[in-house]
């Protein structure tokens, strides 16, 4: 069984920067992409990078995790989403609006199987599965996959965000730039570092580097 698809982030995004009152041009200037990118990203023309993802999520003051969240109620919204995008993440929820609706008090777990995960599928090649959720709890808790050649950021450049990042590499090799530094995680390697020090995540191997990634702390 396939993990479960969550719908584009695009919509969540859209609502949230609405609420927040934000205009889409005041979005782009301030995490510093342009006004084009942002509404590609919104209207599911285009899927942001990790780095942009964090850049967004910050700047709105919404978790990432809420862009896993779905309830099941029904949104007016032209931004449908086609039924092969929803149907394993809830089968009332016809629209990418309604199944981003973060809902905090939800729980994932304490047994997810291989087959329930709700999955992101993010630019450059990067793939996020959900592996559980404490309601209460602060912490992105992932199964993030980094195909041949894919890079935590499109640019190259380096991102920082809030929270407390542990990794263990499963399988593969993937190349951190942690501030000035570079290294080299091998499979049963581990990381733990600052999130607000600068980093950038890249596979330049030809087979994809799997790892379980845990951010702790104020991630929102």
């Amino acid at each position: 069984m396939s993990p479960a698809v969550v719908p584009p982030v695009g919509a969540r995004i859209r609502q949230a920067r609405l609420e927040r009152g934000t205009s889409l041009r005041a979005l782009a200037r301030e995490i510093g992409v342009s006004a084009s990118l942002v509404s590609q990203i919104e209207t599911g023309k285009s899927q942001p990078s990790v780095s942009t993802l964090y850049a967004i999520t910050t700047a709105l003051g919404i978790s990432v995790e809420s862009l896993f969240d779905a309830r099941e109620s029904v949104v007016a919204s032209p931004l449908a989403a086609s039924p092969a995008t929803v149907r394993h993440v809830s089968v009332a929820v016809p629209h990418a609006l309604a199944a981003f609706a973060a809902d905090p008090g939800r729980r994932i777990g304490p047994l997810v199987g291989s087959g329930a995960r709700e999955t992101l599928e993010l630019d450059s090649g990067v793939v996020w599965e959900r592996l559980g959720r404490v309601p209460g709890v602060e912490a992105d808790f992932l199964l993030v996959t980094y195909r041949p050649g894919g890079s935590s950021s499109g640019s190259g450049g380096l991102m920082r965000h809030a929270g407390t990042e542990y990794g263990y590499l499963t399988s593969g090799e993937l190349v951190l730039t942690l501030g000035f530094e570079e290294y080299t995680l091998r499979a049963g390697d581990s990381v733990c570092f600052e999130s607000t020090t600068p980093h950038r995540y890249r596979n330049d191997g030809e087979v994809p580097a799997v790892g379980v990634w845990f951010v702790s702390g104020d991630v929102g």
